[in-house]
């Protein structure tokens, strides 16, 4: 091990990755991480693990887990705003704002955990670890999936979802003197089938109507096996983020190598299944008590 392991609570550095609506298994994560005893000291994320990590260190993990198990899938296409720009098919201001309204920003040096959001600049093409500021502006800016969500104009420059670079942040931790390094990857060897999603009634409201039709279509497509069917743009771009992300993330955890990783199947659901918080945390608690008995072992 890289750091060594005390005997009773030790402290921990996190590393959340990032996967879209499997970013909700980071829940079941840190909450089998208390329980055990493991202090959680800083926590680093990318997209959607800088989300709930940035809501953890906030204190208001309990708050978010509670409105996030209540979703229904119609809650979630009411949260997507049209861009009506050539970017991006939507804005990411609403959810934004009602998480704001759900948490309450703060500056990031003011956290009691250190926290670290990990982005990337579309003009450097750099690696961009965001650590200051404002806790909300260092989220947007990392979960700024390209073509789903308009980048994020951040201190001049233009900022989108972290997975693209660096979708399990693990550098940003070396320096911590913690006794162990626990990384989450959300790109896990899949695991059998997945989960067929619950079918739910379309809204009345057209525009909400189309867009639960345009997810439903991802859904038939994406679930359907055959190669010789014919990918549209968005689910081409689609599955080459996903297939980016996985190749970087095998990269970047044989070149870091935590202490401990925990694996979530990337097959649990598809990126944009966030009605489905309840099974994914539950998954994400099974795998933490999985990964941390063979460690004590």
């Amino acid at each position: 091990m890289s750091k060594e392991k005390k005997a009773d609570h030790p402290t921990i550095s996190l590393v959340l990755g990032s996967g879209g609506a499997r970013g909700l298994a980071h829940i079941g994560v840190i909450d089998v991480l208390e329980q055990q005893g493991y202090r959680i000291r800083s926590i680093a994320g990318a997209s959607m693990g800088a989300l709930v990590g940035g809501i953890y260190a906030r204190g208001k993990l309990d708050a978010y887990s509670k409105w996030v198990l209540a979703l229904q899938r119609m809650d979630v296409v009411r949260l997507l705003d049209p861009s009506w720009g050539r970017n991006a098919l939507f804005k990411g201001e609403r959810i934004v704002s009602v998480l704001k309204d759900l948490i309450g920003d703060c500056d990031i040096e003011d956290l009691p955990i250190a926290f670290t959001a990990v982005a990337a600049d579309v003009d450097t093409e750099k690696e961009v670890w965001l650590n200051s500021g404002s806790l909300f502006d260092a989220i947007r800016a990392s979960i700024a999936i390209p073509t789903v969500f308009t980048p994020s104009h951040h201190q001049g420059h233009r900022l989108v979802d972290g997975g693209l670079v660096n979708p399990i942040p693990i550098a940003p931790t070396l320096n911590d003197r913690t006794d162990l390094t626990i990384a989450v990857n959300l790109s896990g060897k899949a695991d059998g089938e997945p989960a067929a999603p619950r079918a739910e009634p379309h809204p009345a409201n057209s525009y909400q109507a189309r867009i639960a039709e345009f997810i439903d279509s991802l859904q038939r497509r994406l679930g359907n096996d055959d190669e010789e069917q014919d990918l549209d743009l968005f689910e081409l771009i689609s599955r080459s983020f996903d297939t980016m992300q996985n190749t970087i993330a095998r990269f970047k955890l044989a070149a870091y190598s935590p202490d401990v990783v925990i694996d979530i199947p990337k097959n649990a659901c598809a990126f944009y299944e966030f009605h489905r918080a309840g099974e994914l945390i539950d998954i994400g608690r099974r795998r933490a008590e999985q990964a941390l008995s063979a460690l004590e072992r």
